[in-house]
């Protein structure tokens, strides 16, 4: 079965962006939640635990029609919680480093350039869900927002670094004002996971 990774830090070391309450309920309370609903939805097909869950999201028609919602919604959020932990660092925050820097200004014309455009994007993404940067097989970069916890990797997309824009993720520190939590957010992005993940996959 699929088991809650630790986070890679302490959970008041993204403070004062990202409060210890927020990181205390949102890893063990709502990650959690995602990941004992996504064991319960696999329990009728237990050879899928064999395979990690990106391959089982990026093929989900693969995945039995009475489990496949479950999957979706659930494993979707399992992914890219896991994720999301590697994507923020106490050591965050400046600007993309290495291949991704290149591709970032090739793709947007500069850091700024794109900054804008991701904070505009994830600030007014409408409802629960999540903004990415993501790359294509050609290595091509977008901006893209997934509703609830459809994941990019479903549409053939990797996910190079994103933010939770669902309530849970910002409501004890922020309450409603998202564009300060996305504002805060800057701070704490791991330039040096996303270029991880941009140029090895």
């Amino acid at each position: 079965m699929f088991t809650l990774p630790n986070l890679p830090y302490a959970y008041n070391a993204l403070e004062p962006y990202i409060d210890e309450m927020t990181m205390k309920i949102h890893h063990d309370k709502h990650h959690q939640a995602y990941l004992d609903k996504f064991n319960t939805a696999l329990e009728k097909y237990p050879d899928f635990y064999k395979k990690p869950v990106e391959q089982i999201l990026a093929k989900l028609d693969s995945v039995l029609e009475d489990v496949r919602t479950a999957v979706k919604n659930h494993g979707g959020g399992h992914y890219h919680h896991s994720l999301f932990w590697e994507m923020m660092s106490p050591k965050g925050g400046g600007k993309p480093i290495g291949k991704l820097a290149e591709a970032i200004d090739k793709e947007f014309g500069s850091f700024e350039v794109f900054k804008e455009q991701f904070t505009k994007e994830a600030a007014g993404h409408f409802a629960s869900g999540w903004t990415w940067l993501v790359k294509d097989g050609k290595g091509k970069l977008s901006i893209l927002s997934t509703p609830n916890q459809d994941s990019p990797i479903s549409s053939g997309l990797m996910p190079i670094i994103g933010i939770d824009t669902w309530e849970h993720a910002y409501y004890l520190k922020y309450q409603n004002r998202r564009p300060e939590y996305v504002e805060a957010w800057w701070n704490v992005a791991n330039w040096e996971k996303a270029d991880e993940y941009y140029s090895s996959k």
